[in-house]
Parts: structure tokens; sequence; C-alpha cells
């Protein structure tokens, strides 16, 4: 499906997303579709625009900025709209990232006086088909705000057939099963240490040893969690870093724009899932940066490095 040469919308209009955009990008709440059109420039590369909301009742932040996730996400929805659309991969098959690195423009992520038009640029280099039908993808993307630099992004992700991601996840494949089988939720770190006003958008609780954080999946959570999923989806795992790279960063207001991730194994529901911070070197700009490691079962799941913009509103 093209939805034919893609127009920039009317700046004070947020136009309806086509009821077949729910499906492709996984999501069952309208207004949580940000894909709006997509054209064609050559065999490997793609343009798809994307309206974003004014304000957003998780990605805006509580100091009136929108999160840099809001890009990534945004990312996701043009990756497996073009998935299932150019590349022709079935509804069917389960997508899942190995490695995301994402940077923002910190300036781009200014509220306004009108609904942003959003493009990004996609070029898939790398396809890869293998025999019982899995597809291994590599897409760079360039994003722009109402024209303006937005950021950029290189993903590699793959997509699996059901009976191959069914036998990879064994007893973990049924989602509502593993919705059910979630932990207790532990008490969240106070909001205003993540950019945050509201306590149910916290993914992150206190522990006893310092530099360490739990994970909070809260599965009625309508944004993160809008459906069942059998494994904690890469969105929220990326929420979890930038909540622990603040609240390591108290009572100095950062926001992390850069993430350099590779996940390696899949999240469970029904077990702890331990998230430990520690500083590294300063990027080349000078910035701060900090590594998250994710670890459940003694193993190793994701690792994270953040860049910290020192910005506040």
């Amino acid at each position: 499906m093209d939805t034919g040469t893609a127009r920039t919308p009317t700046p004070a209009v947020t136009p309806p997303p086509d009821p077949a955009l729910g499906g492709y990008v996984r999501k069952s709440e309208p207004a949580e579709v940000f894909v709006r059109a997509w054209h064609t420039v050559s065999a490997h590369t793609h343009v798809v625009t994307l309206s974003w909301p004014r304000a957003h009742a998780f990605y805006t932040l509580d100091s009136g900025l929108t999160s840099p996730l809001l890009f990534t996400e945004s990312v996701r929805q043009a990756l497996a709209v073009l998935s299932h659309t150019v590349h022709e991969i079935p509804l069917g098959h389960r997508l899942g990232w190995e490695y995301v690195h994402s940077t923002v423009t910190a300036a781009a992520l200014r509220d306004g006086a009108r609904t942003p038009a959003v493009e990004l640029r996609v070029t898939h280099t790398g396809v890869t088909r293998r025999r019982g039908g899995s597809v291994h993808l590599t897409a760079h993307v360039t994003g722009t705000r109402d024209g303006d630099p937005l950021g950029t992004a290189e993903i590699r992700y793959t997509t699996h057939p059901p009976a191959i991601y069914d036998r990879l996840r064994r007893e973990y494949a049924d989602a509502r099963r593993a919705f059910a089988n979630a932990l207790p939720l532990p008490a969240p770190v106070a909001p205003s240490l993540v950019g945050r006003a509201d306590p149910r958008d916290v993914v992150i609780a206190p522990t006893a040893t310092r530099h360490r954080y739990q994970l909070r999946t809260d599965t009625a959570h309508s944004v993160l969690f809008d459906h069942p999923h059998d494994h904690v989806p890469g969105m929220v795992l990326l929420e979890a870093v930038s909540q622990a790279a603040q609240a390591e960063a108290r009572p100095r207001r950062v926001l992390p724009v850069d993430f350099d991730s590779t996940f390696s194994r899949y999240v469970e529901f029904d077990a702890p899932c331990w998230l430990d911070v520690r500083p590294e070197p300063r990027d080349p700009s000078g910035r701060e940066r900090v590594r998250v490691r994710g670890t459940q079962n003694d193993q190793e799941v994701f690792s994270s490095l953040t860049v910290l913009d020192p910005r506040t509103r």
C-alpha cells in the first residue's frame, strides 16, 4: 500500500490516520497512531509523514518539552508500516529490535503553538530473507520537524513468522498469559526525579542498592501497554533507561537525547529486571554520558549508553 506523494499536514489540523495503520503499527488507540502517509523515493528509500500532537498524555514531560522518545516511537511506527507494505512482510510476523541508536536535536523538542509535522526519510541498507520466513533488516533514518532537523536513527531489527516466533518464545509466547503473570508493581521513585508529574508514568522503582533501580511494568498503562505483549517492549526499556539516567543526575535536571542500545534477550514480566547505572566518559561535545545495564535472572538483557543534555525549559 502506498498512499501517494506525502504532503505536510495543515499546521492547525491533525489529519485522521488511515484505520489500517493501527494494525501496521500495533496500536489499538487511533490517537496513538502518528503515521499519516508515505511515498517512495527509490527502491531502498521512502519518506514517511507523521503528525505529532501539540501535547501528549505520556510523551510531553513535566517541563512542557517533548520527550526524545517520541521520535523513537515515530521511527518504530514508520518502520513497521514500511515493513508490512513496501517489504511485504505479513502482519502476523513479530518485529523485534536488535540494536537502536537514536539521537535527537534538543532544540526540536520545544512545545509550539501548532501541531508539528514530522518527516522521516528511511533508507533500508540491508534486507535479508532467511529460510523459514524470518527477515533481518537495517534502516537509517533522518527526521525533520516542521522542516528543521529533528534527529537520526539506525536500527537493526528482525521479523519472525508465528511458527518460528512461538518456537523461540516457547512457554512465553502467549501474550495474555504473560500479562497475567506480571509481577506486582513496586512503589515508583518520585515522579519529579524523572521529569514526570504522574506516578503512573514512572517505570522505575528504587532499591536498597545505590545506582540500581527495578523496572516497573504497569500493564494497565494505556500508552505503554495498549494491548497484551508477551514480553516488555523496547520502548518501555528505553523509557526506563531515560528515567534511571535522570534519577541519577538529580538534583540537576537533564534530558537524555541520545540512546545507543543493544537488546540481547527478551525481558519477561514474571521476574524482576534490574537497571544498573554507571558514568561513562563524556561525549566529543563534552556532554555527560551514562550506561544503563538491564539484567534479569542474572543475565544481561539490554544495555544502553545515553547522552544527557543539560538543557532545562
